[in-house]
């Protein structure tokens, strides 16, 4: 599908996300995963004038975001999508976060649902945006479950 070109999202790690640290600030990775939550969205065609005319929009459920590697000062950062599973109202989402040369910095597993803005109600895909999703879904429906998809956080005891 055209809209859904791998990757979803590309942009550079800003001097106002680096930390004390000298590196990309933890809020500054859940900023580009919004971001591209953002891009999926308009990919979709769920755009400004979208939400505005419809009163329809995503919004973000949970989020387990992973740091897997230090991000630094104008780093290219590409944000890669995989639909691991929707319905008529979610979509459960990967990205993963890759650096110019494919290294994987981060990875972001969320549950997105649609949400009716004049009710604050979860409510149905419009058709021609479950059509999109529905197209995606079989698109990457070969593409096998990243092994950290379901991770729970806990201290590991022996």
């Amino acid at each position: 599908m055209g809209n859904f070109i791998n990757p979803l999202l590309k942009t550079a790690v800003h001097s106002d996300w680096i930390d004390y640290n000298g590196h990309m600030n933890d809020s500054a990775y859940a900023l580009v995963f919004s971001k591209a939550v953002d891009q999926l969205m308009d990919s979709l065609g769920i755009d400004a004038e979208f939400r505005e005319e419809y009163q329809y929009s995503i919004y973000t459920l949970e989020t387990h975001l992973v740091y897997l590697k230090e991000a630094h000062l104008n780093q290219e950062l590409h944000i890669i999508l995989q639909l691991l599973d929707f319905d008529s109202k979610r979509l459960h989402v990967f990205f993963t976060m890759n650096d110019e040369q494919g290294n994987r910095l981060a990875i972001s597993e969320q549950m997105l649902m649609g949400m009716d803005m004049a009710t604050g109600r979860a409510a149905p895909f419009p058709p021609a945006i479950q059509s999109k999703i529905d197209t995606l879904g079989k698109d990457q429906q070969i593409l096998s479950k990243p092994e950290e998809a379901g991770r729970r956080i806990g201290i590991r005891r022996k």
